[in-house]
C-alpha cells in the first residue's frame, strides 16, 4: 500500500508521512532542516516505531525546486548511509505524488555520497548515478 502525506506519531511528535514499497519497504519524511537534522537519534525511532514492525527505511527530504531534492537516508540494520538507490527513487515518487515534482521529468536527488538522477512515471522508476567503491576489507574465517 501507497500512503501519502499521513500524520503519524513516531516517538512522540507527528509528522506527515509518505510510505512505499520499491521492493523494499521505505518512509519518506519533508523537512527543510535535512542538514541539521539529528539523524543517528531520529533514524531508530522510525526504524523502530510499532508502525513499521518489519522496521523501515527512512529518507528525510528537502525540496529544493521542482527538479532537485536533497536527501538523507537511514537504512534498517544499517544506519545513516551515503546513498540508497531504492531511498532515491521512493524519495522521487513520493515527491511527485505531493505535487512536488513532475511525472516523467529527471529529478536530482542529492546524497552524501554524489548526486542521483531519478525519472518516475506510470510505467516505471529510472534511476542513473555513479557506483563507486567506498570501502573494502578482508574476512576471515
Amino acid at each position: 500500500a501507497t500512503i501519502i502525506n499521513y500524520p503519524a506519531t513516531i516517538a512522540g511528535e507527528t509528522y506527515k508521512i509518505n510510505c512505499v514499497s520499491i521492493g523494499n519497504p521505505h518512509c519518506v519524511v519533508f523537512t527543510n532542516k535535512v542538514d541539521a537534522l539529528d539523524i543517528d537519534k531520529i533514524g531508530p525511532k522510525f526504524e523502530n516505531a510499532s508502525l513499521f514492525p518489519e522496521r523501515v527505511n527512512t529518507e528525510f527530504v528537502d525540496v529544493i525546486n521542482s527538479t532537485t531534492l536533497k536527501m538523507r537516508v537511514y537504512e534498517r540494520g544499517n544506519g545513516e548511509t551515503p546513498a540508497c538507490g531504492t531511498g532515491a527513487c521512493a524519495a522521487a515518487a513520493v515527491a511527485v505524488l505531493n505535487g512536488y515534482c513532475k511525472k516523467g521529468e529527471d529529478i536530482s536527488i542529492k546524497v552524501k555520497g554524489g548526486d542521483l538522477t531519478v525519472n518516475y512515471t506510470d510505467d516505471a522508476i529510472t534511476l542513473t548515478g555513479p557506483a563507486k567503491q567506498i570501502y573494502s576489507g578482508i574476512a576471515e574465517y
